[in-house]
């Protein structure tokens, strides 16, 4: 659950001020605003076609003129310069991308004139990007051999596709078409191939940045540029992670002297994990037991501790197919267990709740162990009295997270006795009634998770006798039989309405009288599946 979490701003780089205070410089700074730094920024790939047919990305001017221009479009420290360099190869790599996918569907169609146009922009971006990285960096030899080769495939695109507006001729065109087709796709692979060598190389010196400096700031700089890039998708991330930055962020968290730097460092760790090679990297530098040591440690700060639930909650993800680095997680699971629980106790707002609960709720999932151990460790005292608090449960995201523990510790016997002690079964009954407060899809879904979970929970706690008989006199019965029966008080969902009626039979099954007979011959007599269909078809004004 840990990546539905929002990520948060990152801090801006402090602005060099290294120039003088001459009056050039005056102007210079007076510049440094938002609205003209994006301008400048949008302008570089604003180009007219011709132009740069022209001059094929070639600097103007002297060298001197050159550095200066770089001052005015952004004057910053070197790490300003980094994420610079990371943002605007994303960028041009996107404009480049956008022009190719438009050539595929313009070849499609036939319309030759833009197919070419298109291709000309595309040759010209290309061209201006390879340059410019060129210029920023010193590209690897083996970056070069793709450069060269996409270059070359990128002017003979646009010299095939010139030839095509000069003839009418239908096969020609036929088998020009098949050509281009070929080698756009060659081009794209390239290009594709080219970028990610690019990004790897960046990713590389952030990486090395970590690794050799002594600096809190250059390192948090150098981390928060790399929490930024996993905020770009999967692909990212595995190339982020295959580039060892999950190794080099754990040697961060298992030094004292940068114990400041563990909460940020945790929380690109948790992001990078999103993919398998993540969580492959940190199986092998046993990031898992460098985990338990931070949770269990008393002296860390709850920031810290928060991300590394948030790691834990991210490596347990029941969406993950390998699960070959839960082995090892398996040796340390009562410390972490324990350590989450008081987490989730101590917890001083909603979100250092949601990561400890989440990281449980998915830890519930594949050992029954950790149901048992959360039964001695009194969690379902502890998470229905955090649900009284505001301050710790205040969304549908955190009642879903608890409202998923009790479902998978209802499963022991004596989890029953306890949630009757701590009064639960009115705390699932008001779970039973949540409803969305905005028109959020993410919050729907959530609500919905909740009102399941409730009546998954309720329906295994009523194999109890007292269990039952409680829920009986609380007004579940009416309760479920409005959920069934009104698909906006389910939020339209069916699996809501598969665990309410789930739940009304085994009630039903304790105490027939609690239902009234048009309910029992609706909802209780029929299968399952035909109560289901009646329920999922009914109008709303069938109450």
């Amino acid at each position: 659950m840990a990546s539905d979490r929002m990520a948060t701003p990152q801090s801006s780089s402090r602005q060099s001020s290294s120039l003088s205070s001459s009056p050039m410089s005056t102007r210079m700074q007076s510049l440094q605003v938002d609205s003209v730094q994006r301008w400048m920024e949008d302008l570089r790939h604003m180009t007219e076609v011709e132009c740069m047919c022209v001059l094929q990305a070639k600097p103007i001017g002297v060298e001197e003129d050159a550095q200066q221009g770089e001052l005015i479009v952004g004057v910053g420290t070197g790490d300003h310069v980094a994420r610079n360099n990371l943002q605007t190869l994303l960028r041009r790599a996107l404009v480049v991308s956008t022009e190719l996918g438009k050539m595929f569907q313009r070849l499609e169609k036939g319309r030759w004139q833009r197919v070419h146009s298109t291709a000309v922009r595309a040759n010209c971006h290309v061209r201006s990007l390879v340059h410019e990285y060129s210029t920023a960096r010193s590209t690897p030899p083996e970056m070069q051999k793709y450069e060269k080769s996409l270059l070359e495939k990128c002017m003979e695109l646009t010299n095939i596709t010139e030839r095509c507006l000069h003839t009418d001729d239908e096969f020609f065109l036929k088998s020009m078409r098949e050509a281009i087709h070929e080698i756009l796709t060659d081009v794209s692979d390239s290009f594709s191939n080219m970028i990610d060598m690019a990004l790897a190389n960046e990713i590389r010196v952030l990486i090395k940045q970590i690794e050799s400096s002594d600096n809190v700031h250059t390192i948090g700089s150098a981390i928060s540029n790399l929490l930024s890039l996993t905020q770009d998708g999967p692909q990212l991330c595995s190339i982020i992670a295959k580039e060892g930055a999950v190794v080099a962020l754990f040697k961060i968290c298992r030094q004292d002297r940068f114990r400041e730097l563990y909460a940020h460092a945790l929380r690109t760790v948790a992001s990078i994990c999103c993919v398998e090679e993540g969580i492959n990297q940190l199986d092998k530098v046993d990031g898992i037991l460098c985990l338990a040591e931070i949770l269990t440690d008393e002296s860390s700060v709850e920031a810290a501790r928060a991300e590394a639930a948030a790691v834990v909650a991210q490596i347990t993800s029941p969406h993950h197919t390998s699960t070959q680095h839960l082995a090892s997680f398996l040796e340390s699971m009562h410390d972490i267990v324990t350590a989450l629980i008081k987490l989730c106790e101590s917890a001083s707002c909603g979100e250092v709740f949601l990561l400890a609960s989440a990281a449980l709720a998915n830890i519930t999932f594949f050992d029954s162990m950790a149901c048992e151990i959360l039964l001695q460790l009194n969690a379902i005292q502890i998470l229905l009295q955090a649900c009284r608090d505001r301050q710790r449960v205040d969304t549908p995201y955190s009642k879903d997270q608890v409202v998923t523990i009790l479902a998978n510790l209802s499963v022991l016997e004596q989890c029953a006795a306890e949630v009757l002690q701590e009064q639960g079964i009115e705390r699932l009954l008001l779970l039973l009634g949540e409803k969305p407060t905005s028109p959020s899809p993410s919050e729907g879904a959530a609500c919905e998770r909740v009102q399941q979970k409730a009546a998954v929970t309720l329906a295994r706690l009523s194999r109890d006798a007292d269990v039952a008989q409680t829920a009986i006199q609380l007004k579940a019965v009416p309760r479920l039989i409005e959920l069934c029966r009104s698909p906006t008080e389910r939020n339209n969902s069916d699996s809501v309405l598969v665990a309410c009626l789930a739940a009304l039979r085994r009630l039903a099954a304790g105490c027939p009288d609690s239902i009234e007979a048009a309910d029992h011959q609706q909802l209780i007599k029929p299968r399952l599946v035909d109560s289901f269909l009646l329920c999922s078809n009914m109008e709303e004004s069938f109450v």
